[in-house]
């Protein structure tokens, strides 16, 4: 089984709390041989980041397709920094996810190196938690989860590990 980033442009009718939340508890009972681990939506509701544990890419993508959730992009993905067992317990508060767009020339052994060496320097701006990454295995973007008080703490940890941002969205939350 490997893990897999879908990204999604929701439609207008899953563009509020109760029909996502559904949608997403559908998803969860679906025993077709794919797991939601998690999914993280943004403050609008326009868009979801949601990561499956699959077999097979075609089939989990054609199973989102007939359930309504058309991909925008699927990668299979690596997580780091955080266990896939913690995950999958739900239990840390995500509001922000930064997505970078890697380098050409990194690879997999490079950014983890890079990675090791600069989170250190989180500990810098302490109003920020980070919690996990997920890296894609062709190595073209990496999606970081954090909880911060606003955008601007989240700018200011990623300069302190020397992370360029591409896109940061704010995510809904509960909690």
């Amino acid at each position: 089984m490997a893990l897999y980033l879908v990204e999604s442009q929701l439609s207008e009718e899953l563009q509020n709390k109760a029909a996502f939340e559904g949608k997403v508890e559908a998803l969860r009972e679906d025993d077709s041989g794919q797991e939601l681990i998690e999914v993280q939506v943004a403050k609008d509701f326009n868009r979801a980041f949601f990561i499956f544990e699959a077999a097979e890419e075609g089939a989990l993508t054609k199973n989102l397709s007939d359930a309504g959730i058309v991909p925008s992009l699927v990668k299979e993905v690596r997580i780091v920094g955080q266990d896939l067992e913690e995950v999958k317990k739900q239990k840390d508060k995500i509001n922000y996810l930064v997505e970078w767009n890697l380098p050409e020339n990194l690879t997999m052994e490079g950014y983890l190196a890079r990675k090791k060496a600069n989170s250190v320097h989180y500990a810098e701006v302490p109003e920020v938690s980070f919690s996990r990454t997920y890296v894609c295995e062709d190595m073209t973007k990496c999606l970081c989860f954090y909880d911060a008080p606003d955008d601007e703490a989240v700018k200011r940890a990623r300069q302190a590990v020397k992370a360029p941002i591409d896109a940061i969205t704010e995510i809904a939350s509960d909690q």
